[in-house]
């Protein structure tokens, strides 16, 4: 096991992996990030925590950060602020169609990177002249793709909330429009679509639900048996767990998930006893024996067992001996009585005189 935080550069960038040492930073603290241009300043947004496994090669902390660095990370701040003003000016100047969307600044080689995003390909080589004769120092410009724009400008989605891409979604997975039909959505592309004008990564990372919801429960259209009797599947509510059924005898009913679900019925039809139905009923056995018949069948002689009915929650002792029928006393092989040979039948007479006679 090993000790692992999360740092981020920014409010809402995306967080770094790092392995806290001999540190222990809370959430919030400013902690010294080794990097290839040399240790920069980041924020704790996890504390130290262990981990089951194994991740191996995380930077580890070069220590918490002290006055001077904190200065000359907002010093830093400040020369970003104004690479940014002045790169919109010359942008406008120059008539360039692009859009100025971050600006990045490296402490110990002073260097200034500039992200835009543009719709194509844009000839900013005299753009990069005027920068670096503004800023009095070297400028790298890089080009976003539509949705790490979104991700590094941060906003509001449809929903009310922040963007998943600029608070928790690190990774960006391809969205196809076949997610939106299998979640019932309206093919609207002002609804479907997010701040950045692709189909919203939230179709990605809810289809699987989707997908386990549809295979459980009975397709729309299809027959299904409800408490209150059986109806047709009009709709699938995945947010609720729940499936809206037609009954046959009319009205609608909005069933769980489990009251319908094909799983439960199967499971309930095979353990009927362990569905609680309360039967006193035990099942019969793969070999066919008669452990399991039912307590008030005959047995082989004709005559009825004598044993009364057992309860689904009796032990598994009461079970077995009301489950065995009853077997008829027969006497003992001393006691019973020789072929009737004809030496039998003199002895039969001959006990039977005596019997009189004393009777006599």
């Amino acid at each position: 096991m090993s000790m692992m935080c999360a740092v981020a550069f920014s409010p809402r960038g995306k967080l770094y992996y790092a392995d806290p040492g001999q540190l222990a930073p809370r959430v919030g603290d400013r902690v010294l990030v080794p990097t290839d241009d040399g240790p920069a300043v980041a924020t704790c947004m996890w504390a130290p925590q262990w981990v089951s496994e194994d991740v191996g090669h995380l930077p580890v902390l070069a220590g918490f950060a002290a006055d001077d660095d904190v200065e000359r990370d907002q010093v830093s701040r400040r020369r970003r602020a104004q690479a940014r003003v002045a790169a919109k000016r010359l942008v406008r100047e120059h008539g360039l169609p692009m859009k100025i969307v971050g600006v990045d600044h490296v402490d110990t080689s002073d260097t200034f990177t500039i992200y835009f995003t543009a719709d194509g390909r844009v000839d900013f080589r005299s753009l990069v002249r005027e920068l670096n004769r503004t800023l009095d120092t070297r400028v790298l410009l890089r080009q976003l793709s539509a949705r790490d724009s979104a991700k590094l400008q941060g906003g509001i989605g449809s929903c009310g909330r922040e963007l998943c891409c600029s608070t928790f979604l690190t990774d960006f997975e391809p969205v196809s429009i076949r997610m939106a039909k299998d979640q019932n959505l309206a093919l609207n592309p002002l609804k479907i679509s997010g701040a950045c004008g692709r189909l919203m990564c939230c179709l990605r990372y809810e289809h699987p639900l989707y997908e386990e919801f549809a295979a459980a429960v009975p397709a729309v259209g299809s027959r299904a048996s409800t408490p209150d009797g059986p109806g047709r599947v009009i709709g699938h509510d995945v947010p609720r767990q729940q499936v809206t059924v037609a009954l046959d005898a009319g009205g609608r009913r909005a069933c769980d998930r489990a009251d319908v679900c094909s799983s439960r019925k199967t499971h309930e039809a095979a353990y009927p006893t362990a569905a609680g139905s309360g039967c006193g009923s035990v099942s019969l056995p793969e070999d066919g024996s008669r452990n399991g018949a039912q307590a008030d069948a005959p047995d082989q002689n004709g005559e009825e067992s004598s044993v009364a009915h057992q309860s689904a929650a009796a032990p598994d002792a009461a079970i077995r001996e009301a489950a065995v029928p009853a077997v008829v006393s027969q006497p003992d092989e001393a006691s019973q009585e020789p072929p009737a040979s004809d030496g039998g039948h003199r002895r039969i007479r001959r006990r039977a005189r005596s019997r009189r006679s004393d009777s006599d």
